[in-house]
This record gives structure tokens, C-alpha cells and sequence, in this order.
């Protein structure tokens, strides 16, 4: 069965076959190569280090830390200021919103679901004795 809109193909048994009971044509199975030069061991390197070696002078290593010191220590101070100032940027209601549900605890959360559940349970009683079941 083909497509209404394709081409027409040739007939499926149109190019001679094999006989019963042969199986397929034999081939090698095709294996990826080994890599000859597979070298395994030596000194621990450790990452980045520019010494193909993996040695690195005492020097070059108190100078990386120093630099990596000074670089936390310039960009500690302005990560606070900046949450601080998108903490107190004014927001419409939905942000207020949000900010008063941030700042419930536990207990609050606790009290008004109890309250909501209340609410309903008592909402429900109303409503059956409306129906008087």
C-alpha cells in the first residue's frame, strides 16, 4: 500500500532472492580500532593547572589564592545591597500580597487554614439545614 500522492515504486519482488533456508549473506562484524597509545597513570594533575606536569611552585599557588580572595571580597559587599534595594522596591498589590505571606509564620498559616475550614464546615451546615436534610 502506498501513498495516494508519492511516486509508485517498483514491485517488492521484482529482484531475485535467495533460496529457502539460506540465511543472510555473511559479513565481518566491523569493529572500532583500538587506539595504541592509551597511557595510563603518572602524576595526579590538578585541574586547570597550567604545568603539564601537574607540579605547581608554592608561589604560584599562595598568589591564585590571594587573587581569589581579593575577587570574594570585592563582590561580597555589593550582592547584600542589591538584595536589599529589590526588597524594598515598591511593588502594587499582588507584591504586597505576596510580602504579607512571606512574612506569616507557621502558627498564622496554621490559624487562618482552620478558620478557612470553619468557615466552610459552617457554610455547609447552613446550607443543608436550607435543604433540611
Amino acid at each position: 500500500m502506498g501513498s495516494v500522492c508519492g511516486k509508485e515504486t517498483g514491485d517488492n519482488f521484482s529482484s531475485p532472492g535467495r533460496p529457502v533456508g539460506s540465511g543472510p549473506p555473511q559479513s565481518k562484524p566491523k569493529t572500532a580500532p583500538i587506539p595504541a597509545t592509551a597511557r595510563v597513570g603518572g602524576p595526579p594533575r590538578t585541574l586547570g593547572g597550567g604545568n603539564p606536569s601537574g607540579e605547581q611552585s608554592s608561589a604560584d599557588a599562595a598568589d591564585a589564592r590571594r587573587r581569589a580572595a581579593e575577587a570574594a571580597e570585592v563582590s561580597l559587599p555589593a550582592k547584600p545591597q542589591a538584595r536589599a534595594k529589590a526588597a524594598n522596591k515598591p511593588t502594587g498589590k499582588l507584591g504586597s500580597q505576596l510580602n504579607a505571606q512571606k512574612k506569616q509564620t507557621q502558627s498564622d498559616l496554621l490559624k487562618n487554614a482552620s478558620a478557612q475550614q470553619l468557615r466552610q464546615r459552617d457554610a455547609d451546615a447552613a446550607a443543608e439545614a436550607r435543604t433540611f436534610n
